[in-house]
């Protein structure tokens, strides 16, 4: 019988490290953050990799922080959420053979940039679904085969990053589904690892295997684990995993519901039955991943937002010195739609390309700072829409409104031009932790508290703001 419904979430972030204990609510009952930073790699020192020790040393400290903040005898599960792609080797007795190669290093740039010497970039995006980053995992792996073969043919296990602590908190070594989706190794239709795509990188797909589905019981804290971490020894330990697809789910997100997580850059994502991977879309920059939950995809794009708005401040209102953005926004708020011809073409810089395309046009000698915040903000809500109707074709389906998470959804005046550019209700939800809340959601049904995740949702009050789309044509 499951002890209570309190949930330790371990987050493993690129800037901070937190363990949170969450209730079925979707209340915080008790936190604890630390930085996170990258180190040079002790064998290339130019190259970034992440110190495990010092990471799961934090997650401890952390740990113990917040179990001796609750009741402990209410803790019903455990789980681990981090950022996507990263991973290392492991031999049969559980020894790290290589670090953790951060997807912040440079060292695998040159890989995607030929990737074609193992196959056709087409052929790779089509079955996959995934964007030819150079993080991604399939860089990795093909670094390891090709600068440290000995060590590959030395380990037993690949381990993405949640399940080296996962296995730090139980013993045993196990991936997740929603890790794979991000490594470019896996066929998007079948939801499993590609033998096509591993074979031809040469790398032993024994090596990654096995994956177990979210909500998965991996197995229990074990005694040295529970002594580092102040866990009860025995809680289960509930495969998630990564966290992009926790927060999509922790927001509330049904079927051909978009969700836009609006920060430094905006993130719109659906969870789709359907999914195209064809040149179309590797154009526009669409990547797919696997959804938590079998059966669908996670289907998104990405373009840089508030980090423009930011320019703005810092360029355009540096005399101001107290509530700059309200400043801001009630100066823009004053300026007309069409901002009196000042036209803001937002690609400071294109995101895949790296090169310089942010434009300004439309100046006067009677142009003003408000007048350019605006057309930035009209430009940006311009962005979504070119991304709903990418998410649309790719998907198959129609929005009926669009859920926004972030920063960027506190500022009322881009939310209301976001409805009326997209023609569609914007629906502000009152939740800043949906990656810990959906994680947690699946350990609340994997340990009996509820049937499903869907049905532990449920219980969420997300308090919803509506912004309808006034009657301005856009």
């Amino acid at each position: 019988m499951p002890r209570g419904d309190t949930v330790i979430v371990f987050d493993c972030g690129a800037t901070n490290i937190r363990v949170i204990a969450i209730n079925s609510k979707g209340e915080i009952l008790a936190s604890e953050s630390l930085p996170n930073i990258t180190c040079p790699d002790p064998l290339y020192p130019s190259y970034r990799i992440w110190d495990i020790k010092e990471i799961w040393a934090k997650m401890c400290r952390a740990s113990q922080k917040v179990v001796s903040q609750i009741n402990a005898n209410d803790i019903t599960g455990v789980t681990v959420t981090t950022f996507g792609v990263d991973g290392t080797l492991f031999d049969k007795s559980g020894k790290m053979l290589y670090p953790v190669i951060s997807w912040q290093c440079e060292r695998t740039n040159p890989i995607m940039e030929n990737i074609n010497k193992y196959l056709p970039l087409n052929e790779l995006y089509g079955e996959t679904g995934v964007l030819p980053f150079s993080f991604n995992t399939i860089n990795k792996l093909i670094w390891l085969a090709e600068q440290k073969p000995e060590l590959v043919e030395k380990s037993a296990s690949f381990l993405f990053m949640p399940s080296i602590f996962s296995y730090f908190l139980t013993g045993e070594m196990v991936n997740d589904i929603t890790m794979a989706g991000t490594s470019m190794l896996t066929n998007l239709a079948a939801r499993c690892f590609s033998e096509n795509i591993i074979g031809r990188i040469r790398f032993p797909l024994e090596k990654i295997m096995p994956v177990v589905e979210a909500g998965t019981i991996v197995g229990r804290i074990n005694y040295k684990a529970s002594v580092e971490t102040a866990l009860p020894e025995g809680i289960q330990v509930v495969a998630t995993g990564h966290d992009t697809q926790f927060a999509i789910f922790g927001s509330g997100a049904g079927r051909n519901q978009p969700v836009l997580s609006s920060g430094t850059w905006e993130i719109l994502m659906v969870r789709s039955d359907r999914f195209k991977s064809g040149k179309k879309q590797l154009d526009l920059g669409i990547t797919t991943e696997f959804d938590s939950i079998p059966g669908l995809y996670n289907i998104g794009n990405q373009w840089i937002a508030s980090g423009i708005l930011e320019w703005a401040r810092k360029n355009l209102y540096k005399d101001i010195k107290d509530n700059v953005y309200d400043v801001m926004v009630s100066g823009a708020e004053k300026v007309p739609t069409g901002c009196n011809g000042v036209i803001v073409v937002p690609k400071f810089y294109e995101e895949l390309k790296g090169i310089p395309a942010g434009q300004i046009l439309g100046l006067t000698m009677d142009s003003t700072r408000d007048e350019i915040f605006r057309a930035i903000l009209e430009a940006l809500s311009a962005r979504l829409v070119e991304g709903k109707k990418a998410l649309e074709n790719a998907g198959g389906f129609k929005t009926e409104s669009i859920l926004c998470v972030g920063g960027g959804s506190k500022n009322r005046l881009w939310n209301q031009l976001k409805a009326n550019y997209t023609g569609v209700p914007l629906k502000i939800i009152d939740q800043k932790e949906t990656t810990v809340l959906g994680a947690s959601l699946f350990v609340q049904a994997s340990c009996g508290n509820a049937a499903s995740p869907e049905e532990a949702r449920s219980a969420i009050d997300y308090k919803i703001e509506i912004i309808e789309p006034e009657v301005d044509t856009y």
